[in-house]
């Protein structure tokens, strides 16, 4: 992986119905935010919501509305399970969703497991915030954030009004 020389900022939310009662310790927000550290992303920001729709929404505005963050990242409550909430309350905040970098997670992911087309995770961007669901496994939050790493700088970029060519 490569370092990044436009240092992001990042906040990692961790969304998990038991590391938020404390019954299970949270390790895939920890983990994913060393794998950022690692590759040149700043992580200003942590935290653990249950999975509850209201919880996570107002975490995501809060966060893109009102701090200096280039990207949040999700984990946890993207699969098929009654309490996996994490694509819905994303989309309720989001003013643009980015489709192709879900794409490039799953196409990816699927490569090591055919769990992966079970993932509903989402993308797309809330005012100048990227966000970004993934999986709530360790090994998986930091496989899928893989795949789509190099694009952010240059996702950030655009976002932000960069008017340069995209042809690389």
């Amino acid at each position: 992986m490569s370092q990044h020389t436009n240092l992001l900022r990042a906040a990692v939310l961790t969304v998990s119905d038991r590391s938020f009662q404390g019954t299970r310790e949270d390790k895939a927000g920890p983990q994913l935010s060393d794998f950022l550290r690692h590759n040149g992303i700043e992580v200003t920001r942590t935290s653990v919501c249950p999975d509850e729709i209201a919880d996570i929404a107002r975490t995501l505005r809060t966060w893109a509305d009102d701090s200096n963050i280039d990207v949040i990242f999700t984990t946890g409550g993207t699969g098929v399970a009654p309490r996996d909430v994490t694509p819905e309350a994303t989309l309720s905040v989001l003013d643009v969703v980015v489709p192709g970098i879900a794409e490039a997670m799953r196409a990816a992911s699927a490569a090591k497991t055919p769990h992966a087309m079970l993932s509903r995770a989402v993308a797309g961007i809330r005012g100048s915030v990227l966000i970004i669901n993934l999986p709530g496994s360790p090994k998986g939050a930091v496989e899928n954030v893989s795949a789509v790493i190099d694009a952010l700088p240059h996702a950030v970029a655009k976002i932000n009004g960069d008017p340069s060519d995209c042809a690389a």
